[in-house]
Parts: structure tokens; C-alpha cells; sequence
């Protein structure tokens, strides 16, 4: 399938590694140029080398924090210099700590909220514009199962991507006229970092080994395990593409089969 997105240009944010370099990757092997930006210069750098090196397109890295709002009107004027132009933008964040309701004070909950909304928000006010002068974009918000299915102990990411959910949502009613299509991509337990430190994080609290804390991970889940980055990245590459033309508005869950809703 011819997916039309040789020569579109598109922002991925926190793509270093993870979920966010699948994605950044996954759009490189369809000719997408990119910009990739997190907050350590050594990774970025050597990601945006091995990228370049294998898909062969263009591909400029940025030193940035998402949460600094500064740093956004940074990558976007970047990316205009390089490309003249921003077809597809990627948000994506890290997750804030681990913890329950009464772990938290203030400063958290403010800093959950910069983090896994106020930024995607301030970022889609930079890009949309230019989106709407060509009357063609992409909108695509990284969340997580937990914003149809709360997950215990992550009280801070479950209320801030909601709410990034529901900012989604009305912006696709928004910007439907303009060919601007918005949607939110929400992983299970895909291995990535992430994952990696909340088994860490219930190995200690319960007791137990690494090993068994990721185990456990997979009981609940009909697939029986734990899914691939570039699983996860395909789902987002197609959404980004011409042939998602008549989809938006939709949170769609990447998670084999573990969201028990309807």
C-alpha cells in the first residue's frame, strides 16, 4: 500500500528512543523528512546519524525540552528553516512518576500537566497555521491505555492524558474544514523504558523479582505479552497518511487486546 507521505515533513517529539523513535523511524522508512528532539544532545545526535544513514532522508535534531515552551517556538522556526513547511506533528511525552493521591502536592500535578498536556497543546498552537495554509495536517497525540482504562498507581498520567483526550477531540470538530485530522494513539504495555521502570517500581513495592513484576505484566493481556515499538509505530505511520484520510476524532488503543471496554 502506497501510504503518500514521500516528502511530507513531520515533528516528533521525545524520539531519542522509545515509542517515539518507532514512530520517527516508521515515518523515515515511508520518505518522511523529520525533526526529532529531546533533552540529551548525545542520543539525539547519534539517532538522528543512524536514521539518516538507513531511510535516507533528511533528518534535523534538536536539544529541547517539550514541557518548555520556549524550546517549541524553537523546533517549529527549525523546522520551517529546514523544510518551509510542517505536514504531520507527533506528540509525545514521558510519563510523571509512579505514585497515589496522596503522594502528590501542587508542583506535581502542575509539572503532570505541562508535561502530558499543556505541552501538546502549546505545540499544536505553533504548527497549526501552517497546517491550515496548506488545508492538509496531521495531529497525532501519543497517550495511553489509561485514558479508557485508569491505571492504578498512575494517578498523574491518568488525569493529565485525559485531558489531552478531550482537547483532541474538540479540536477535530475544529479543524475538520481545514483537511487537519486529529487523533490519539493509546499504548498498553508496549517495552519500552517506560515499562521497564514501572515493573521496577512494583518488583520493589511488592516484593518481588524484575523478572515476575513484568510477568505479571502480561496475565491480563489476550495476546499474552508485551508488545514491539514498531507495532505500536504502525498504527501511528498509517494515521499520518492519505490513506487515514476519512479518520479523526478517534482514540484508538494499541494494546493486544488489554482494554476491557466495548
Amino acid at each position: 500500500m502506497d501510504l503518500k507521505l514521500k516528502n511530507k515533513t513531520a515533528i516528533v517529539c521525545a524520539s531519542s528512543k522509545g515509542l517515539g523513535r518507532a514512530v520517527a523511524e516508521g515515518l523515515a522508512n515511508e520518505g518522511v523528512n523529520l525533526t526529532i528532539f529531546s533533552r540529551t544532545e548525545e542520543v539525539i545526535l547519534q539517532t538522528a546519524k543512524e536514521i539518516q544513514e538507513k531511510y535516507d532522508v533528511s533528518v534535523l535534531s534538536i536539544v529541547a525540552d517539550v514541557s518548555d515552551e520556549n524550546d517549541l517556538y524553537l523546533i517549529v522556526n527549525e523546522t520551517l528553516n529546514e523544510y518551509s513547511g510542517v505536514d504531520i506533528l507527533i506528540n509525545n511525552a514521558g510519563g510523571p512518576p509512579f505514585g497515589y493521591f496522596n503522594d502528590f502536592d501542587n508542583v506535581d500535578w502542575q509539572n503532570a500537566l505541562n508535561l502530558n498536556f499543556l505541552s501538546a497543546v502549546n505545540l499544536t498552537k505553533k504548527v497549526v497555521p501552517y497546517m491550515k495554509e496548506k488545508k492538509w495536517g496531521r495531529l497525532i497525540n501519543i497517550t495511553s491505555i489509561s485514558v479508557k482504562q485508569p491505571i492504578d498507581g498512575l494517578i498523574l498520567s491518568n488525569s493529565a492524558r485525559s485531558a489531552l483526550i478531550a482537547f483532541a477531540k474538540t479540536l477535530s470538530n475544529e479543524l475538520g474544514e481545514y483537511n487537519i485530522l486529529v487523533n490519539n494513539v493509546c499504548p498498553g504495555r508496549i517495552f519500552t523504558d517506560r515499562i521497564k521502570n514501572l515493573a521496577s517500581q512494583r518488583a520493589e513495592k511488592d516484593g518481588i523479582s524484575f523478572e515476575d513484576a513484568l510477568d505479571n505484566m502480561k496475565t491480563d493481556i489476550p495476546l499474552q505479552r508485551i508488545g514491539n515499538p514498531s507495532e505500536f509505530a504502525n498504527l501511528v505511520v498509517f494515521l499520518a497518511s492519505e490513506c487515514a484520510s476519512y479518520i479523526t476524532g478517534n482514540t484508538i488503543q494499541i494494546d493486544g487486546g488489554l482494554y476491557k471496554g466495548i
